[in-house]
């Protein structure tokens, strides 16, 4: 009569199997910390006391980045699986919420983050201060399937299918400079007059948009200064560095409106949300108030003269 081995049972941590899925993804402790919104040290102990459960080692230390062993990979596999079915469990709890007040997560680009979604809340706050709102300002676009965000502005021409919404505003570009600037070089007359100035440029993902394409095809030799995000561009025109062309929701006091610029396309500004969350009355204000905020500014180039 063999001896029957030992069964191991193992309780899944739902917390351990998050801080090893935001290791996976982000390959660093510091990573995955910001994205759980903890330390890094308590990363670093889920992690040993996961592995110590599950009885093995689920990364290697590569380069100062954690790789995942081939026990990791396998993991990873279903815990995104597990990862997603408890997402969709969140939404739809967080769907059959009909009570204003909680929490609402907006993402927005830098730039509207920061000089519009003040103002457009503001009254908001005043009118449901039991709902708090997280703005998470950042140009990369977040995994609305995930709960990351609840809400997401986003400039695109068209949404994406999974998302619902609608559009708010259309933001055309144009060519900007700060009055030094100009007092050094007369504003151009027409585009065919930029081979006269100092231009400020795209770089990196920035190159993939129409508007730096075609300065690149046309006017490349007579590029300054090249920035990978518009609200630097932006500041670089204000102190006098070149001429920027920009979506006319980066302008100011500071730059004066030279002109449309046609080749940047004029952008669509959406609000959205997962249809998921489409009855939850705190996300359903939210939206109602961006929606009414952004509608009534009518951007325009000729609105930061």
């Amino acid at each position: 009569m063999g001896i029957e081995e030992p069964k191991v049972e193992i309780v899944m941590d739902w917390n351990a199997l998050k801080n090893f899925i935001a290791i996976a993804e982000t390959g660093t402790l510091s990573g995955a910390a910001k994205r759980l919104g903890v330390n890094h040290s308590t990363v670093f102990r889920r992690l040993q006391s996961f592995e110590e459960e599950i009885g093995g080692r689920l990364f290697d230390k590569v380069d100062h980045r954690y790789v995942l062993t081939p026990l990791g990979e396998e993991l990873k596999e279903y815990g995104l699986n597990i990862n997603a079915a408890f997402d969709d469990i969140e939404r739809k709890i967080a769907g059959k919420d009909f009570l204003p007040k909680g929490t609402v997560k907006i993402t927005a680009p830098l730039n509207l983050a920061i000089r519009f979604l003040p103002a457009a809340l503001a009254q908001f706050r005043l009118d449901f201060p039991d709902i708090t709102i997280e703005v998470l300002a950042s140009n990369q676009e977040v995994n609305m399937n995930s709960r990351i965000a609840d809400v997401a502005i986003r400039a695109t021409p068209s949404p994406p299918e999974h998302l619902i919404g609608r559009q708010i505003a259309t933001i055309p570009w144009g060519m900007y400079a700060s009055e030094g600037y100009l007092e050094k070089y007369p504003a151009p007359e027409n585009m065919d007059a930029l081979h006269e100035h100092v231009l400020i440029g795209g770089a990196g993902q920035m190159l993939n948009l129409p508007a730096f394409v075609w300065l690149e095809q046309h006017y490349n030799k007579f590029i300054a200064t090249r920035c990978d995000e518009l609200t630097a561009m932006a500041a670089f025109a204000r102190e006098g560095q070149g001429l920027a062309f920009l979506p006319a929701d980066q302008g100011d006091n500071q730059l004066r409106y030279i002109g449309e610029f046609t080749p940047g396309r004029a952008s669509k500004l959406w609000v959205l949300t997962h249809p998921d969350l489409r009855k939850t009355e705190r996300v359903k204000l939210v939206m109602q108030y961006l929606t009414s905020y952004f509608s009534q500014l009518h951007f325009q180039g000729m609105l930061f003269k």
